[in-house]
């Protein structure tokens, strides 16, 4: 009786809370993508559920049915012991399920290639290029080319391709903008490559998916995609920040710090993401060989 009223307590629960999912002010933001790469990612995800669903569908079917079936109660149910080893039985349903796995197989195998993070999006136009450092609990990023440098705010240019470079100088975590593309993590000592791109304009959330501490809940930006003209406007308005990144002014920023606000910097040290780098690198003796490589673009995922 006890594992009847568990068994029934648990299916109210799950259903209160699809319910309250389905019909409450919370957003899966994966499933809301605006961006070439989240929406390949949720086509993926739903058919890859689907195809789960075939299975699953008719087990929870059958499961229901046999207990209900052969329940101690029912007295006019036909006794077959040897049901069970019915070969053509077991062909059936192995065959249908073996062939699942294989078609759910093929079909990861060939979307997980085809989406790639490290691989550049086939976009003619020229792409930007986002220098992205993980720290205890905020987010740095260095426009290399515009030269100026943010925490906790990121803004592009919509249908334009972003070459985020990933590191961290913290322990590992998770940079993920769910409705651009699934996280990447970024780690010490290395550049991990990143390409997503906005279809429209628009802020979407940003946070760490890799847990990380004290401050991890507040590891929070905003990834904001506007027109090409408002973001040459911005990048002008940030370089007449009172404020610069230098090298005595990133140590500062690198100190664990909680809920941080958006900051921005007018300009930045140069080569200070090799700089970011270099800290983790081995013998002096081979550091000058190294920040050559690195500036040079390595590898993509390359450990330095």
């Amino acid at each position: 009786m006890i594992a009847k009223l568990l068994i029934f307590a648990f299916l109210i629960t799950d259903l209160i809370l699809i319910v309250t999912i389905a019909v409450g002010d919370h957003t899966m933001l994966i499933l809301q993508p605006h961006g070439m790469i989240a929406n390949e990612q949720r086509q993926t995800m739903i058919i890859a559920t689907l195809l789960m669903l075939t299975i699953v569908i008719p087990v929870l079917t059958m499961t229901f049915f046999v207990g209900w079936k052969y329940r101690a109660g029912n007295t006019n149910t036909k006794y077959t012991p040897d049901w069970d080893h019915n070969l053509k039985l077991q062909l059936t349903w192995w065959g249908i399920l073996c062939f699942v796995v294989l078609i759910l197989s093929i079909f990861n195998w060939k979307t997980a290639h085809q989406l790639d993070p490290y691989k550049p999006l086939a976009v003619t136009t020229k792409p930007i290029t986002i220098q992205v450092v993980a720290l205890r609990w905020k987010w740095l990023f260095i426009y290399p080319e515009q030269g100026i440098a943010t925490v906790n705010f990121v803004e592009f240019p919509e249908k334009t391709p972003i070459n985020f470079k990933l590191t961290a100088d913290a322990p590992m975590n998770g940079f993920w903008i769910p409705q651009l593309g699934g996280q990447m993590y970024a780690m010490t000592g290395m550049i991990t490559p990143l390409h997503l791109i906005a279809d429209k304009t628009g802020e979407f959330p940003g946070s760490t998916a890799e847990l990380s501490g004290a401050g991890f809940a507040g590891m929070r930006f905003i990834a904001k995609s506007v027109s090409q003209s408002d973001f040459d406007s911005w990048v002008d308005s940030v370089k007449q920040s009172p404020q610069q990144l230098t090298l005595e002014t990133y140590n500062k920023l690198a100190q664990p710090s909680e809920d941080t606000p958006p900051t921005f910097y007018a300009s930045t040290d140069e080569n200070l993401y090799t700089t970011i780098l270099m800290k983790f690198m081995a013998p002096s003796s081979n550091k000058s060989h190294l920040q050559n490589e690195a500036t040079k673009n390595e590898m993509p995922g390359m450990q330095m």
